[in-house]
């Protein structure tokens, strides 16, 4: 019993330590962000009107009236199977506490005679929304249509979008941050 005494002070000064230190950085390992940072991909926007064919998308359509042609180039990288890259399509709005959606559809396509894939949306039109009162003033945010496009990173073959003239196109590269784990060891 006298030895518990001593001990308790220490237990308590080790579990004061341990509660201080952050979970964060226990839980997942360091990211270097600066690199993800430095990554530029190059993006091309044409219209029907200004739409001029381009080395290595040349042979994907010309956009239709009302349609915009978005073009994303990837720059290679020694460890491409380490990044993926999130596409999301929707528009910018001003919305309130309500709860919005978008309604459309993504089309994968097949370049016909190359096989390349290319993406288009034909419409978006403004989907349920919920009916709360709000108070607060409406602030500008991008509503995506459905889910993201997520897909492995891949240098060699650029990624076409074909979209309504007022639907934007925002990407972000995701990298890696630690080794697979096997399940159960």
């Amino acid at each position: 019993m006298h030895t518990t005494i001593r001990c308790k002070p220490l237990l308590m000064a080790a579990s004061l330590l341990l509660a201080s230190m952050p979970l964060i950085s226990q839980a997942t390992p360091k990211t270097d962000n600066d690199t993800l940072n430095t990554i530029t991909v190059q993006t091309s926007v044409m219209s029907a009107e200004n739409y001029q064919a381009q080395g290595d998308t040349k042979m994907y359509p010309a956009p239709q009236d009302n349609m915009v042609q978005h073009v994303l180039t990837l720059p290679k990288l020694n460890n491409e199977s380490e990044y993926l890259i999130e596409i999301q399509i929707g528009q910018n709005k001003l919305v309130d506490c309500n709860q919005m959606r978008l309604m459309g559809e993504i089309h994968t396509l097949s370049l016909e005679g190359w096989g390349y894939p290319y993406y288009q949306v034909d419409s978006i039109i403004e989907g349920p929304s919920t009916r709360m009162m709000c108070t607060e003033a409406k602030k500008a945010q991008f509503i995506s249509l459905n889910d993201a496009i997520t897909q492995q990173y891949d240098s060699r073959l650029a990624k076409v979008f074909y979209l309504p003239k007022d639907v934007q196109l925002r990407y972000r590269i995701w990298r890696a941050a630690s080794e697979f784990t096997f399940s159960g060891q």
